[in-house]
């Protein structure tokens, strides 16, 4: 029997088919104009673009423009790509447009539908952001849809790291920038420690197309980005402790695998209390609960952490003597990306590593506040329906499912459910070598890269060619991908499978396009692409008729998001295919959450070695798990966002005050506000409110009048005449200081005085700000313990937080005051010292900046080729020296690369 919401969905459509048929008329009306366009020169089209930034300007709206931008922008790519846009990429173009998430299935073509959104709003000549996942991507993407943007009148930039600072603000200067997620926010964070506005790089904040958004906006949403300096470096420590981590025994501590949490028992205490004090670390009476022992027990529990918690392989590799992060829901390495704490450091001791020094916050902000700068937010990917409430409510973001091109034709089987590992492997095993042997393509989903080799291993021994793709061979992770759907094809990979590459049925067409035109730009595309067309048409036939692509799952993640991307390689464009999820009780998800009662159900039946549980049910209850995995996970990123809104409120306040002081020609004015407010704050403190003369402290308020404001004036003898009150005595310092300034003013001369002011400014603004974020994180590690005095954590750190706030600002008009009191005039070749001083200390700022957010980014890049750089042929290489990177843009010294095979 039908419920219901069933019955109502029936007969009035759910509420995405309703927003879908209200735009249908939108596509209708971009389609009528195509004829139009068609006849226009190229020449034309860019004409057209002038004339729509003119109505722009004049006050037309975008919406209003929107169904003759589409056009022309349409009719660009068809000439200089090949490519006309489809009905579906033109309604998903235009939810883009409004503001929303388009859910597109994969191989539907988001790049060109980004193209048209882009296109429309970089007309108001603020500047597009198209934002993916690495830099390969916003290469290739800049270069492929750059052709398009140009033959329209526009300018295309891609941002990644190690340009140059020239390069990169011309690439922001361009009306569509590309860049990553990572690169956007350390450029911003980089913006917000500068100190003249010339260099700025990001103008605004206007509009941002967000590809892959469920993994920019809601996997990585969980670590800021942090611009860092070093620390005191305290390696020995963390050495000291990795030998002792490994004598605990299971009851020394607690392990929750479902919260990934771990803590150390009474006995475990008691054990590293005698293991520490034998190693000198503790004295004889000290108990690891004393407040001397805060540093220590810092120290056990993230290498406690790093040994019970992090495992190689799995949530970390070790490369060239470093410990690489792998990001667990696309299995990428995250090169340069380091765990806060001393958990990273804790790691290196664990594998015996070079352990780097810690580092100190120097500017930090989360991806979810850096994308809620943007006027306006878009996204697209193929999964997003199952976290639709997370991007509504933290980003005000709906989720529209656009539908397919051509209806999905692939068979989604039913979830297999095996004893044991080595069971499931052996079934995978034996459907790979059934759908090879009659040349069905394979791609086989694996978690980890341990898994993923492991299969690799069972699939070598079964005599069976194949690729690996994971975190090891991420440098070709694009020609993997596009050869996984060739003809008998077997690929095994991680979670990052295909992001950002179709796999295309017989081979990729748009990869060999691509290369065609680039190595004869004067061609002409579309019969290039007829071309390559017709050499792959009988290559996919072959495979269409062996049943197209077969993706085998080794086991689900914690994620459906994962899950699906994972399915959704299959069904590309109408294309058969199918899928299967092979599990085991043995499974991390399946373990953790459940397994028991399968495990009876398995029993009960009586199964024997090698079969499997499949039911519909089974599916069901797996996704119910998951659900309520996925559930606590955005409770906990909810609960992280709501401690940096606080923190977001007070950075905006800062980064606010720095660019209004950097666009200021003049700050006499908030200088002198600020001695004043100095000169009311020591009045308040030595003669405060309703208290008579004898009561005022003099000779500390004279001591503090030198110390702070710099000027010796007879405030004891002002106290002691009869009848002064707290108020004469404010406007005589007032004067005094005043007369002090305008001298130094005179003799620096006024243009000296206004650069020194703002420089002094500037640095004690970002002095201040970087001990408050440290004071912040100290306070954020302890706050949560006041849940056990019955007192909201989130409560007592807005308190407290705002209240150090105000502190940091009672300070820094102390330090500016101070500091512009004991400036002195000088000669021009003293002033002009000072000066260098003065850019040589904000440049010394600014390198660590760059050098911290370098560390993270510059791996990305080195994994390029070197221009010219051919596989087969030597001469090629050039003359790299052995420990040289190869040229090869594998990140490896050459002795270890190509070098060893020379």
């Amino acid at each position: 029997m039908l419920g219901i919401g069933t019955i109502a969905k029936k007969v009035f459509g759910t509420p995405n088919d309703r927003k879908i048929k209200a735009t249908r008329p939108l596509v209708e009306q971009v389609n009528a104009l195509e004829p139009e366009f068609a006849k226009l020169s190229d020449a034309g089209l860019i004409e057209k673009t002038e004339e729509f930034r003119k109505r722009v300007a004049e006050g037309e709206s975008l919406d209003a423009l929107l169904p003759e931008a589409f056009a022309n922008c349409r009719e660009g790519a068809r000439r200089t790509l090949g490519l006309r846009a489809f009905d579906t990429q033109v309604l998903a173009a235009i939810f883009l447009h409004q503001g929303n998430i388009s859910e597109q299935k994969t191989g539907e073509g988001k790049t060109l539908t980004a193209s048209l959104a882009a296109y429309l709003n970089a007309l108001t000549g603020k500047g597009v952001h198209i934002v993916t996942v690495n830099e390969y991507l916003v290469q290739r993407d800049a270069d492929w849809m750059g052709k398009v943007f140009a033959s329209l009148g526009m300018t295309t930039g891609a941002a990644v790291s190690q340009m140059s600072e020239n390069a990169k603000r011309a690439a922001y200067d361009c009306d569509i920038t590309y860049a990553t997620n990572n690169e956007l926010g350390f450029d911003y964070l980089r913006d917000n420690m500068k100190s003249n506005l010339s260099e700025i790089l990001q103008k605004q904040h206007h509009f941002a197309i967000v590809d892959e958004v469920d993994s920019i906006l809601i996997d990585e949403a969980r670590t800021p980005l942090i611009i860092s300096g070093p620390s005191t470096d305290r390696s020995d420590m963390y050495v000291i402790i990795d030998k002792v981590i490994p004598l605990l025994e299971p009851e020394h501590y607690d392990l929750d695998e479902k919260t990934r949490n771990v803590s150390f028992t009474d006995e475990g205490n008691e054990f590293l209390e005698q293991q520490l004090r034998a190693r000198s670390l503790l004295e004889p009476e000290q108990t690891l609960y004393d407040p001397e022992s805060t540093s220590i027990v810092h120290h056990i529990n993230q290498g406690l952490r790093a040994h019970k918690l992090f495992l190689k392989d799995r949530d970390y590799m070790v490369r060239d003597g470093e410990v690489m992060l792998i990001d667990e829901f696309t299995g990428r390495m995250m090169q340069g990306r380091r765990l806060s704490d001393g958990l990273h450091q804790a790691i290196e001791a664990k594998e015996g590593t070079t352990i780097k020094p810690e580092n100190v916050t120097l500017a930090s902000v989360t991806f979810q506040n850096y994308f809620r700068l943007y006027d306006k937010l878009a996204g697209m990917t193929g999964t997003a329906l199952t976290e639709a409430e997370e991007f509504a409510e933290i980003y005000g973001l709906g989720v529209v499912e656009i539908p397919t091109n051509v209806p999905i034709a692939r068979i989604d089987e039913d979830d297999a459910v095996y004893r044991s590992v080595q069971e499931k492997y052996a079934a995978m095993i034996e459907k790979i070598q059934e759908a090879h042997d009659k040349g069905q393509p394979c791609l086989v989903g694996t978690t980890s890269i341990e898994k993923s080799e492991m299969l690799s291993k069972l699939l070598t021994e079964a005599g069976l060619e194949h690729n690996v793709l994971n975190a090891r061979q991420h440098e070709q992770e694009a020609q993997i991908i596009a050869d996984a759907g060739k003809f008998a094809a077997v690929t095994i990979a991680t979670n990052m499978a295909g992001r950002g590459t179709d796999i295309q049925l017989g081979g990729n067409v748009e990869l060999k396009v691509l290369e065609a035109l680039d190595a004869d730009p004067e061609a002409d595309p579309v019969a290039i692409r007829q071309r390559i067309e017709a050499e792959h048409a009988d290559e996919k036939k072959k495979v269409l008729a062996a049943g197209g692509l077969y993706v085998l799952a080794s086991e689900r993640h914690e994620s459906r998001r994962i899950d699906n991307q994972l399915r959704g390689r299959s069904g590309r464009q109408g294309d058969p295919g199918r899928t299967s999820f092979f599990l085991s009780l043995e499974d991390d998800l399946m373990r953790i959450f459940g397994s028991e009662r399968l495990e009876k159900v398995l029993t009960t039946l009586g199964l024997k070695e090698g079969e499997a549980i499949i039911h519909p049910w089974v599916n069901k209850s797996l996704e119910r798990a998951q659900a309520k995995v996925e559930g606590r996970n955005f409770d906990i990123r909810k609960q992280l966002l709501k401690f940096d809104d606080v923190m977001n409120e007070q950075r905006k306040v800062i980064f606010g005050q720095r660019r209004d002081i950097m666009e200021a020609e003049d700050l006499n004015e908030i200088v002198t506000d600020m001695r004043h407010q100095v000169i009311d704050d020591l009045i308040d403190t030595y003669m405060p409110a309703r208290t008579y003369a004898d009561q005022w402290d003099t000779q500390g308020f004279y001591a503090a009048v030198i110390e702070q404001l710099n000027v010796d004036v007879p405030v004891i003898a002002w106290c002691e005449e009869d009848g002064v009150d707290d108020e004469v005595i404010r406007e005589r310092l007032i004067e005094a200081t005043d007369k002090m300034m305008a001298d130094k003013a005179a003799a620096f001369g006024d243009e000296n005085m206004r650069n020194i002011e703002k420089q002094l400014l500037l640095q004690s603004i970002d002095g201040k700000w970087r001990d408050h974020l440290m004071t912040l994180e100290h306070l954020r590690s302890v706050v949560g313990f006041r849940g056990y005095a019955q007192r909201d954590p989130l409560n007592e750190y807005k308190n407290e937080s705002f209240q150090l706030f105000e502190v940091m600002l009672d300070s820094l008009r102390q330090d500016v005051t101070q500091k512009l009191g004991q400036i002195q005039p000088m000669s021009d070749e003293e002033r002009q010292a000072m000066l260098e001083d003065l850019a040589r200390r904000q440049a010394a700022v600014e390198a660590a900046a760059d050098a911290s957010a370098n560390d993270q980014l510059a791996a990305e890049n080195a994994n390029q080729p070197a221009d010219g750089f051919v596989e087969d042929d030597q001469t090629t290489w050039g003359d790299p020296g052995r420990n040289e990177p190869c040229p090869c843009g594998s990140g490896e010294k050459f002795k270890h690369c190509h070098g060893r095979l020379a």
